[in-house]
């Protein structure tokens, strides 16, 4: 049944808004005049179940521009949808309760049009798999296994541990690289400052001195001029560099060649291949605990690799499983993930418990990759401010030694 969004005034001349079921708009109106509103805007605000190609919200630009759930916003979504659905209450009242008392107009649309499929017949995975924008391939498997498997309030709860942990991981590796970028932007703007305005004064001072210069001043106002004359050229170049770089690596072929290079990196790489591997680990244990059929989650998880030459690796693993391979043979044939996460799978094999065992790799795996990220930036916050001072010091070093030796030759 169709859902429209309403903005109405109540007996006591208060505005309200809001979202109702109705077989068409005049039905809306009739329904709101019923309940003493007059309507002042009526939109739709939802589709029938099954047209998945309309825009559940009737807003469908706004929602192509942005999203209508931030990754934190998901989470606590599915968290307050997880305590309802395991409370007993029926799904389609539980989102009708999470329309009521969401704060933002797009997700109570949003909401609101998931609410209208589900009483339209549709399954929640279903419905969910209507917006691709909004949950990706992995929500909606998981959400569908616990249909099927009538443990939807279990699944969610899994969900929302899976959602939050990639955020606490997110969080901590945006956390210690925060302060070496604010460090290397302000040393990046005292150089500029230095080199482009400091030391062309000290050359006027002494453009009329017909004696040498001493070198690290020479070498110092020959960066100068270069950064005055080909500074905004090199910047373009750079950017341009960049965005044909941008540009290159949307072929698949290249990306796949470019991530397999930064994997070999001496320490990003260690921690690119550690956060791709916890995040594949720890979606394919959720899947599986979830009830999911191995391949299906190992397609799943193997697409929340942002590594495309890791994605290539679980991919073929899946192939190699898809033939009969135990999980752990296929994983383990695949260098690039590290030994560690086939070991586990193995012991899980072993003993039936692969969905804990492959959460226990996850955790692990994730602790390495905080640790190495602490260690990292802890090391890298004195290493540029010293790095930093040795640059303002040559920098200062070449306007005063033409003052020193002046000096001496006026004595």
């Amino acid at each position: 049944m169709p859902v429209y969004a309403f903005e109405a005034l109540s007996a006591d001349g208060q505005s309200r808004r809001g979202v109702i079921e109705a077989d068409s708009a005049r039905s809306a109106r009739a329904q709101l005049r019923a309940q003493a509103l007059v309507p002042i805007k009526l939109e739709s605000a939802g589709a029938q179940a099954g047209d998945g190609a309309r825009d559940p919200v009737g807003r469908g630009t706004a929602l192509r521009s942005r999203r209508v759930f931030k990754p934190l916003d998901l989470s606590i979504w599915t968290r307050q949808l997880a305590g309802l659905v395991s409370a007993g209450l029926p799904l389609e009242r539980a989102l009708s309760s999470l329309a009521d008392e969401a704060e933002q107009d797009t997700q109570r649309y949003l909401v609101a049009g998931l609410r209208a499929e589900v009483n339209g017949g549709a399954t929640f995975a279903r419905a969910l798999a209507q917006h691709p924008r909004e949950f990706s391939g992995t929500f909606v498997a998981v959400i569908d296994a616990g249909e099927q498997s009538g443990k939807l309030g279990l699944v969610l709860e899994r969900l929302a541990d899976d959602l939050e942990e990639q955020q606490a991981l997110q969080a901590k590796l945006m956390g210690a690289a925060l302060y070496p970028a604010i460090v290397t932007l302000v040393a990046l703007f005292i150089v500029v400052f230095l080199v482009t305005y400091v030391v062309p004064q000290v050359a006027q001072v002494f453009a009329g001195s017909k004696k040498t210069l001493p070198l690290l001043t020479r070498v110092m106002l020959g960066v100068s001029d270069f950064a005055r004359n080909y500074g905004l050229v090199f910047l373009i170049g750079l950017l341009v560099a960049a965005a044909g770089l941008k540009l290159a690596l949307t072929r698949d072929a290249l990306r796949e060649k470019f991530d397999a290079f930064c994997l070999t990196l001496p320490i990003l790489g260690r921690l690119a291949l550690g956060y791709n591997t916890a995040r594949f680990a720890n979606t394919l244990a959720m899947l599986a605990g979830a009830g999911v059929p191995i391949l299906k989650a190992l397609q799943a998880a193997a697409q929340t690799l942002s590594n495309r030459a890791m994605r290539r690796d679980a991919l073929d693993a899946l192939v190699l499983v898809r033939e009969g391979a135990p999980l752990a043979s296929a994983l383990a044939q695949k260098k690039r993930f590290p030994g560690l996460l086939a070991m586990f799978a193995r012991l899980g094999e072993q003993t039936g418990q692969l969905p804990l065992m492959l959460q226990r790799a996850a955790r692990q795996v994730s602790a390495d990759v905080q640790r190495r990220a602490l260690q990292l930036a802890t090391l890298l916050e004195p290493l540029l401010i010293v790095v930093m001072g040795v640059v303002v010091m040559l920098i200062v070093l070449a306007v005063l030694l033409p003052i020193i030796e002046l000096n001496q030759l006026v004595k």
